[in-house]
């Protein structure tokens, strides 16, 4: 049975209660706020509904990860950031990465990223736990992505590109710095041929749970400054 949040509590139900299929769905409901996000994410769950819809909370099994010392860059990707023909910043322009990535796909109908949830992660992005990779050509927003850091687990959430190979190099020139700073899981909560050719694979929903347990209130040396990083 499917459980349904109140809005004055910000308890999920236990992971093992999500459904079989859809596989994942966890609970239903609440809100948005930036706490209840927050303990979302360290409870191993994420938001991911449609307009129209009531929110809806997930926690897929498997979970599809990313290890950051198992990024695979392949050789035609390599040869575009050697050229350095895209500039690649963190937090220059949260509020505009998340705006192109709610924008509307050729290959989709409608986006998940609705007005509330872009207001939502701006708040946590304020607060200092959503950040934002842009990637720039010749001083235009070419591509990017936004996830929320803690302790030394990234979650990512969504990408965009309007150039050819730009998110991808935006994703790449991130792990190759969670890697420097000690970062050691990326979640991609759900599996995609885009994610699987840098190297990302599936682990039991309880594995992903414990490293949680594990690395989420580890201390981390990462430094979001608004600032160029290639």
């Amino acid at each position: 049975m499917l459980t349904w949040l109140q809005r004055n509590t910000l308890t999920f139900p236990p992971l093992e209660k999500a459904m079989r299929d859809p596989n994942g769905l966890l609970a239903a409901g609440g809100d948005l706020s930036a706490d209840r996000l927050i303990q979302a994410y360290r409870h191993g769950c994420f938001p991911w509904f449609s307009e129209g819809q009531p929110i809806l909370w997930w926690s897929p099994d498997p979970r599809t990860v990313l290890f950051p010392q198992e990024l695979h860059v392949s050789r035609s990707l390599g040869k575009v950031m050697r050229q350095g023909n895209y500039q690649v910043t963190f937090d220059q322009d949260f509020a505009a990465v998340i705006q192109a990535c709610a924008a509307p796909r050729t290959y989709a109908e409608g986006t998940w990223i609705t007005d509330s949830m872009q207001s939502a992660y701006l708040e946590l992005h304020q607060r200092g736990f959503a950040h934002s990779v842009e990637v720039w050509e010749q001083g235009v927003l070419v591509g990017g992505l936004y996830g929320l850091a803690m302790g030394q687990l990234f979650f990512g959430e969504s990408m965009f590109s309007l150039a050819d190979n730009a998110s991808k190099v935006g994703f790449a020139t991130l792990v190759e710095r969670l890697t420097a700073w000690g970062f050691v899981l990326i979640d991609c909560q759900m599996p995609t041929q885009h994610l699987h050719s840098f190297g990302a694979r599936s682990i039991a929903r309880k594995t992903f749970a414990d490293y949680l347990h594990a690395h989420l209130d580890l201390p981390t040396i990462a430094d979001w400054l608004p600032r160029r990083v290639s």
